[in-house]
């Protein structure tokens, strides 16, 4: 069993209701066993098209059996029965999964880079991620998340939203 933390996000449709379903699913997911989740942060969005609406995003952790192409596999599935379709990169979209780390593995492959390559730049995953893991090390930067989060600029705006979902 490794250990995992996943980040949700979503700017379209009903975006408390989408990581709702979302986190219910990888819940019941077979080879996964989600421990525990962040509060809901309210986010401006980063990157990407211009006028998006804000993002809903948290973050959850868990154990999995899966391999990482399976966890991603099932991340994907996930994203699409909760409505993401394809478009433009970091456009809006109704769910976003991404594998944060998957315990301390260093991956490098065309669909995959673990841990996430933007994960210590995006203040929307580490403040949620630092609800769960503040002392959590970064396995390529051997920094704790609490000290990533507190090398960062105050923006992009990062507001609680929903502490019990």
């Amino acid at each position: 069993m490794e250990s995992i933390f996943l980040a949700l996000g979503s700017n379209l449709g009903e975006r408390e209701e989408t990581l709702r379903q979302a986190r219910t699913l990888l819940q019941r997911a077979e080879g996964l066993n989600i421990l525990a989740w962040s509060a809901i942060y309210d986010t401006e969005p980063v990157g990407g098209p211009e006028g998006q609406n804000p993002y809903l995003n948290a973050v959850l952790v868990g154990t999995t059996e899966l391999s990482p192409t399976e966890l991603l596999r099932l991340c994907q599935d996930i994203e699409r029965s909760c409505g993401r379709e394809p478009g433009e990169h970091w456009g809006p979209r109704a769910l976003d999964i991404d594998i944060l780390c998957y315990g301390d593995l260093a991956l490098d492959t065309p669909e995959l880079i673990l841990p996430h390559p933007r994960l210590h730049e995006r203040r929307f995953v580490l403040v949620p991620l630092c609800d769960l893991a503040p002392d959590l090390v970064h396995p390529l930067l051997k920094k704790s998340m609490r000290r990533l989060l507190a090398d960062l600029d105050a923006v992009p705006r990062v507001a609680s939203y929903l502490e019990n979902w």
